[in-house]
């Protein structure tokens, strides 16, 4: 094994790269972290060096592809060479990605069912989650396509066991980045329409309080006018003096509900 080989499995990298010499190919891969209930939302590196006969991998986590590949292999599937190992565990870490997306997928139906049915629930968090784990994935698939479009354009000859399908692997991480862009977007326009909907729905409250506020307005006035502890106020010396300010007050405001409701301010 070449030296920048060995030097790259045990690097601190966290990015993806992809190197070839006649003997050894190397580099890193980016695959979702595996839990105890499968694949996750977060990023892990994978670190290999592959030679004729033989495929080094290491990693500072737990891998969902890792994982899906061994027991792939422990239920009796066979290849054909060592390339064939690596293009399986790309395969694997696409069909994670896949897994994921349809997952946030599902969790869009249900935000854009419920704006559907016009249910106010604020999911700005929820699509804050499902933008966020978008963009980190289509951040590292980036990455890992230009990877195999450049090994693939470079056509660097290599010996059979190492040649790998790059073509195909491209194509396959192409798709799949084409997906999560596009639900990033959804979620981003999602998020959008929830804040227009909930910026309308204040309005529509602080409307309602700014009317309700007018309305008040003229009878506070004349509670005040009639509150003042000065002489030679009306209706004090009336009987029905009580039943005349309490009409004054309706009056007052019922012009004012008039007039609004004229000016085309309450609908």
């Amino acid at each position: 094994m070449p030296a920048p080989a060995r030097t790259l499995l045990l690097s601190a990298d966290n990015y993806s790269q992809l190197h070839a010499t006649d003997s050894c190919v190397f580099g890193v891969f980016a695959d979702l972290v595996r839990g105890l209930g499968g694949a996750g939302n977060e990023i892990g590196f994978l670190r290999f060096a592959m030679t004729e006969g033989l495929l080094i991998s290491g990693r500072r986590h737990p891998l969902n592809a890792i994982e899906s590949v061994r027991q792939a292999i422990e239920s009796g599937r066979r290849l054909p060479h060592v390339a064939g190992l690596l293009e399986m565990i790309v395969e694997h870490v696409a069909l994670g990605i896949e897994r994921t997306a349809d997952g946030l997928s599902d969790e869009l139906d249900e935000v854009e069912e419920a704006l559907a049915l016009n249910q106010l629930t604020d999911h700005r968090a929820r699509l804050g989650r499902v933008r966020r784990t978008s963009v980190r994935i289509h951040r590292q698939l980036l990455g890992m396509r230009t990877l195999f479009h450049r090994f693939e354009r470079e056509g660097i000859e290599l010996k059979t066991p190492l040649q790998l399908a790059a073509s195909k692997l491209a194509q396959r991480l192409d798709g799949l980045d084409h997906d999560i862009v596009e639900m990033r977007d959804r979620a981003y326009l999602l998020q959008e329409e929830i804040s227009a909907k909930l910026a309308e729905e204040t309005n529509r409250q602080l409307n309602l309080l700014t009317i309700v506020t007018t309305l008040l307005l003229p009878p506070t006035l004349v509670t005040g006018v009639f509150g003042m502890n000065t002489k030679g106020l009306p209706l004090t010396d009336v009987e029905s003096g009580f039943l005349w300010a309490m009409a004054l007050i309706i009056a007052s405001s019922g012009a004012v509900y008039l007039l609004i409701k004229r000016m085309g301010i309450l609908r």
